[in-house]
């Protein structure tokens, strides 16, 4: 993979779109200090690029009655190509699954979860996660309280 080539206006772009998606094309270019036109040009290109993937609200878990968020790290029985693969599409067919690492160290895999309550968590991994032929262990963490949320990226 190519790293892509940003200069300064390209990075200030991304920051604000970061902290803002939904911020007109017009707010933008003011904010980097530019004017519209070449502003939407530059972020159709970082768009084509692949440097920006989309544009998501950010959901209130619990106001949505899904109260618990927990991590699994999950270690397989054989880290195979073939067994690394198809646990990895697995976790894209569990919506609890909100995000999924491919890691190293004591575990292969990372996830993150997010439930209604310890039940439906409880269940997930004993029905399902533990339940799946490439899985050897599961070490589960709750959460307490978030304490910090930013963008994935520092720039």
């Amino acid at each position: 993979m190519v790293r892509a080539e940003l200069d300064v206006i390209d990075i200030k772009i991304l920051r604000e779109l970061q902290a803002d998606g939904r911020m007109t094309n017009v707010e933008l270019a003011d904010r980097v200090g530019i004017s519209a036109p070449p502003c939407l040009r530059r972020v159709r290109k970082l768009e084509e690029a692949g440097v920006i993937e989309g544009y998501h609200a950010m959901l209130n878990s619990p106001k949505l009655g899904l109260d618990l968020v927990a991590f699994c790290m999950v270690g397989l029985k054989h880290q195979s190509e073939a067994n690394l693969k198809a646990f990895a599409a697995a976790t894209a067919e569990w919506p609890l699954v909100r995000q999924a690492w491919m890691v190293s160290g004591d575990s292969d895999f990372l996830l993150h979860c997010v439930a209604q309550n310890l039940t439906r968590f409880q269940d997930f991994v004993i029905e399902v996660l533990t339940a799946n032929e490439h899985v050897d262990t599961v070490r589960t963490m709750l959460t307490i309280r978030q304490v910090k949320k930013l963008g994935l990226v520092e720039l």
